[in-house]
């Protein structure tokens, strides 16, 4: 406990629950809502720095805990024992190819609460890693507008099939692709060229069926790369972030609020 309030200091705790499931949110600012949808192990130092950012942008942020204690820094062991506890649990179908989480579902009504306390045309959200993807399964939420996939890991990548798949039914691929074309939007996916978590199968995948309603990131991670980035570098926004001018992360974080000024700010 106090961990946390120490860890997360400016933001208000407030439970949150849709069909039964109540989880923490963790609420902060003023202005259109963006839900910040931490990656493993959790809300970790690095994921608030990246939501402190936001809010200071003029968003109201509702950043909720899926998974891990909030506040507590990332280690290999609190890593790997999260992964497990994840691999495990209903809320997270890790293997699913053709049909989102079932957390989704609830990440959708939290986007709806955020909207109606935030105000504004709609709310944007971004998902990291093993919750990348769930930020493009929130766009079948009407008051989603600003999905933002970074470095989406799920499914993971056991097979060919499972690297190219979008952990997204079709039905609701389908409502994505037809609410990004009626309403002129955007989706944005970012990743480090050499991320094999991330696999660029899955990006081919996302282009392929997005077409120009998809904004791509891809950082080069190779070797002898201008920026010294390491090859295995993998979280865009937080641990890998780089808070430096002309810097490929900070790039990708200058499109990111981008696109929510150009979506939200409307």
């Amino acid at each position: 406990m106090l961990l946390r309030m120490v860890a997360l200091a400016g933001y208000e705790e407030e439970p949150f629950t849709h069909a039964g499931i109540t989880r923490p949110v963790y609420w902060r600012g003023e202005g259109p809502g963006v839900v910040v949808v931490h990656e493993i192990p959790g809300i970790t130092p690095p994921v608030k720095a990246f939501a402190d950012r936001v809010v200071r942008e003029g968003y109201t942020v509702a950043m909720p805990s899926l998974f891990g204690t909030p506040g507590r820094a990332d280690s290999p062991g609190y890593t790997v024992q999260t992964v497990l506890s994840g691999c495990i649990r209903r809320e997270f179908a890790v293997w699913s190819r053709n049909a989102a989480s079932p957390i989704t579902e609830w990440l959708r009504a939290l986007s709806r609460r955020l909207h109606e306390r935030a105000g504004g045309p709609g709310v944007g959200a971004v998902g990291m890693c093993f919750t990348g993807n769930f930020a493009l399964a929130m766009m079948v939420e009407p008051a989603m507008r600003a999905p933002v996939l970074s470095q989406p890991s799920l499914p993971f990548g056991l097979t060919r099939s499972h690297r190219a798949a979008l952990h997204l039914s079709q039905a609701d691929l389908t409502t994505v692709r037809r609410r990004l074309v009626d309403e002129g939007g955007r989706a944005l996916a970012l990743r480090f060229s050499h991320d094999w978590m991330c696999p660029r199968a899955r990006f081919d995948t996302l282009q392929r069926e997005l077409g120009d309603q998809l904004e791509v990131v891809e950082l080069d991670s190779g070797p002898g790369n201008a920026f010294g980035i390491s090859r295995t570098a993998h979280s865009v926004l937080t641990r890998d972030f780089l808070d430096q001018e002309g810097h490929p992360t900070r790039h990708a974080l200058d499109r990111v609020l981008a696109l929510f000024a150009e979506r939200l700010r409307t």
